[in-house]
């Protein structure tokens, strides 16, 4: 829901970030690993229960999610580095309840398994609704720079950044916040499917 004003918002310190890691050699791909390999350390922070200091790692591999696509802009972006983003995301995405649920197995893996189901049904009908759209040659004006057709909903990627980084600060409340999220998640999936099937019909 808040992702195209972010990326508006943040659009020239990106790109003047992108600017500098081009002329320092750095390619797209690059971005994207040390983006994912952060998600994973923080990931293993949370686990640990150090979460502020995963909360910190968590903006840093966001930085890179945002900077990746930019440098590929700017200089040559394929359809490989698009799909190694796309994959990496989700599992960063899914990596932080399970996280939590390590860190506190008898609290937080109820919540976090409802969460990650949640989860489930948010990328499973925005990679189909991509799949089809691709197909029919479906490109989405508010989002032209996507690799793929992106679609929105209540719960995207400003959203889902700050409950992670919430839960980070507040990890007692991490029940409650779970449960939130996916609820929003679950109408995020329900308007999905509703908007596929209208417009695929």
């Amino acid at each position: 829901m808040l992702d195209r004003r972010a990326t508006a918002l943040l659009r020239p310190a990106v790109t003047a970030g992108a600017r500098a890691l081009v002329r320092a050699g750095l390619g797209a791909n690059a971005i994207t690993l040390a983006g994912f390999a952060l998600g994973m350390v923080a990931a293993i922070l949370i686990a640990t229960g150090a979460y502020l200091t995963g909360a910190w790692v968590i903006i840093a591999a966001r930085i890179c999610d945002a900077l990746d696509g930019a440098v590929a802009r700017q200089t040559q972006a394929t359809d490989a580095g698009g799909f190694l983003d796309i994959a990496l995301d989700f599992l960063f995405y899914a990596s932080i309840p399970l996280a939590f649920a390590v860190a506190n197995p008898q609290a937080h893996a109820l919540p976090a398994a409802v969460l990650l189901a949640a989860f489930i049904g948010t990328s499973s009908s925005f990679l189909a609704f991509a799949v089809l759209a691709a197909k029919r040659g479906l490109t989405n004006l508010d989002y032209p720079d996507k690799s793929i057709y992106f679609l929105g909903g209540l719960t995207e990627a400003t959203e889902t950044l700050g409950f992670f980084i919430a839960m980070c600060l507040w990890p007692r409340h991490f029940p409650a916040l779970a449960y939130a999220f996916a609820a929003l998640c679950t109408v995020t999936t329900g308007m999905r499917i509703w908007w596929g099937w209208r417009r695929f019909a």
